[in-house]
């Protein structure tokens, strides 16, 4: 089994910045590829940026320049850089662990942006 716990949510104004952290514990070292998945209110859960075990990345269109996923596989944590925030990125942020047989969620942590 794999834990993970995020943290560094908040409240920001709009072009401001925040930085994400998700540290996994447990069987840590099942794990391949990370990420960040956010689901506003009334939408659904969708990718915000993956990263893999080799450091490949990928990100959504909407975050695109703005938003850096980072991984350090030594203390097994996972961060997302958050820069010049808008609105519209106002939800709960998930992160994500992927095992070859299994997926893993933490329990979220909100950002909210006022504009």
């Amino acid at each position: 089994q794999v834990q993970l716990v995020e943290s560094g949510g908040g409240l920001v104004q709009a072009g401001g910045s925040l930085r994400l952290s998700c540290a996994a514990s447990g069987s840590a070292f099942r794990i391949n590829a990370m990420g960040w998945y956010r689901q506003a209110p009334g939408k659904q859960r969708e990718l915000v940026a993956t990263i893999t075990s080799i450091g490949s990345t990928n990100y959504a269109d909407s975050v695109k320049g703005r938003f850096t996923i980072s991984r350090d596989k030594a203390r097994n944590t996972v961060y997302l850089q958050m820069n010049n925030l808008k609105p519209e990125d106002t939800a709960v942020y998930f992160c994500n662990a992927q095992s070859w047989t299994s997926t893993y969620w933490g329990q979220g942590t909100q950002v909210t942006v006022s504009s």
